[in-house]
């Protein structure tokens, strides 16, 4: 027979002491995540990128970003040179994310950093850094778990669910995802 939770022992402490922004910064973030980045309302990505770096994040150059992009906390972001990151993208950064240089984030992907201790009665946040090294290419409506690293030039599919780190020019699919097969890159002009 299954036990009550109670509700009231929930801690949520953690998110006090680490957003890393003033209640302000956090305020004016939210709106402008819903008007400019969750909406079609302003689909130049140079306008987010200047955003984005506002609210302190780091975005390398020519770096495009889709309409009906969610991001968490910018101040926690890293993205490289000749980044894509495609609609529906939903950065959930309650912790650093690194993206390097050549990512593609395709359409309704999800980078995932927070999860809960589901074996405390209080369910405590857990959370863990994602980085997408170079090269890197996560699959339409795929998503990075906390704590993951994606390897220089690894491919997760469509609809996949990394829980693992990913090695470097492999493929993986499915969900947990595991390794299907090696990424050969074809040299220039071949």
């Amino acid at each position: 027979m299954q036990s009550k939770v109670n509700f009231s022992k929930y801690n949520n402490d953690w998110h006090k002491a680490k957003i890393g922004a003033s209640r302000i910064k956090q305020i004016l973030w939210y709106y402008i995540n819903i008007i400019v980045f969750n909406s079609a309302w302003l689909p130049a990505s140079g306008y987010k990128v200047r955003l984005l770096k506002l609210f302190g994040a780091s975005v390398g150059k020519k770096s495009i970003i889709k309409p009906y992009v969610n991001i968490k906390y910018p101040w926690k972001l890293k993205i490289g040179d000749h980044c894509w990151i495609g609609e529906n993208v939903w950065i959930d950064n309650l912790s650093h994310i690194y993206i390097g240089n050549n990512v593609c984030i395709s359409q309704g992907a999800m980078l995932l950093t927070g999860n809960h201790d589901y074996t405390k009665e209080s369910f405590d946040l857990i959370v863990g850094e994602i980085t997408l090294e170079d090269g890197v290419w996560i699959g339409a409506q795929a998503v990075v778990c906390p704590g993951v690293v994606c390897a220089s030039h690894s491919i997760l599919t469509v609809k996949s669910v990394a829980t693992k780190n990913m090695d470097a020019y492999m493929i993986y699919q499915g969900n947990p995802a595991s390794a299907v097969k090696q990424r050969k890159l074809m040299e220039k002009g071949s």
